[in-house]
C-alpha cells in the first residue's frame, strides 16, 4: 500500500438513504448530490469530486456514491475535518440508513 505523503488519494464513499413514507428519498438524494458537488474549491486539496445517483434500483445497490480525489492524504484528513464537510455529514445523519467506504492510493502504473 503506497501511502507515501505526495500520493493521490481516492475517496469513495457510498449511502443508502432512509424510504421515506412522503416520498422524500429522491429530495434527499438530490440534496446530497448538490451539497457534495458545491464542496468544489471549497476545499484545499480536492482535486475532484463526482456524486452519482443509481438507477438500477435493485435491491443491493446503494442510492448515492461519492468519488473524490485528494492531493495527498493529508489533504483527505484535512477535508475530514473541514466546517463545510462537518456540516454535509450532520445533515446526513438523519437521511441515511447505512455508509460504506473505502480512500486509497492509485496503483503507480495509473
Amino acid at each position: 500500500m503506497d501511502m507515501r505523503n505526495d500520493a493521490r488519494v481516492k475517496h469513495i464513499v457510498m449511502w443508502n438513504l432512509l424510504a421515506d413514507p412522503a416520498g422524500q428519498k429522491t429530495a434527499s438524494i438530490e440534496a446530497v448530490k448538490t451539497k457534495f458537488e458545491a464542496l468544489r474549491g471549497v476545499v484545499p486539496g480536492l482535486l475532484h469530486v463526482e456524486v452519482g445517483v443509481d438507477f438500477s434500483r435493485v435491491d443491493y445497490a446503494c442510492d448515492v456514491v461519492l468519488y473524490t480525489e485528494f492531493e495527498n492524504a493529508e489533504a483527505l484528513a484535512a477535508y475530514a475535518e473541514h466546517p463545510a464537510h462537518l456540516k454535509i455529514r450532520d445533515e446526513l445523519q438523519g437521511v441515511r440508513v447505512q455508509r460504506y467506504q473505502v480512500d486509497y492510493t492509485p496503483n503507480a502504473g495509473e
